[in-house]
């Protein structure tokens, strides 16, 4: 049996694409991105300025047209992310980094710790943006919007990507 996934809404030279740790059921069945309704990422990054409206899940594919795309670390689907083993992420990273330097975004922001820390191997990560450069992308780490993520409040998380998107635009500078 085939494992459930999310496409990419992906393009050429986006200012950012956002990277999930991995689809949730939710969102794999439905065919949209960040579709649970706990999850908070719309309502975040259209406060954080990245959008003019909040854009619905249904209608994910839109956000391509405010420079912003959206991928997943892991493909597999599952119902939390903490299901997902190391390994799964290990055996992504090549094809995500390939992923990165062919559509040439500006940065990559990872939604989270925990993929950028299977990916690069380093246990200490620090939110914001990173010292060593993804895929030939800024690289920077964000707190992950899921409604199971109850150690940020929304308005710790619409700062978080706020910072990123005035970093993106060369407004601050900050590791």
């Amino acid at each position: 049996m085939k494992a459930l996934t999310l496409p990419d809404i992906i393009a050429r030279n986006l200012s950012v694409i956002f990277c999930g740790i991995n689809p949730g059921l939710t969102a794999a069945v439905s065919g949209h991105h960040f579709s649970s309704p706990s999850n908070r990422f719309w309502q975040v990054i259209h406060l954080a300025g990245f959008t003019p409206i909040q854009i619905r899940p249904e209608n994910d594919r839109s956000l391509l047209k405010y420079g912003c795309g959206l991928t997943t670390a892991v493909a597999r689907a599952t119902r939390r992310a903490d299901e997902l083993r190391t390994d799964e992420f290990v055996l992504a990273t090549a094809a995500l980094e390939r992923k990165i330097v062919r559509y040439a975004p500006r940065a990559v922001a990872f939604l989270g710790k925990p993929a950028y820390s299977a990916i690069t191997g380093m246990q200490k990560i620090h939110w914001g943006l990173q010292a060593i450069p993804f895929g030939g992308a800024a690289a920077w780490v964000i707190p992950n919007p899921s409604g199971l993520n109850r150690s940020f409040q929304s308005e710790d998380l619409v700062e978080a990507y706020r910072e990123l998107r005035l970093g993106i635009r060369g407004r601050i500078h900050r590791t």
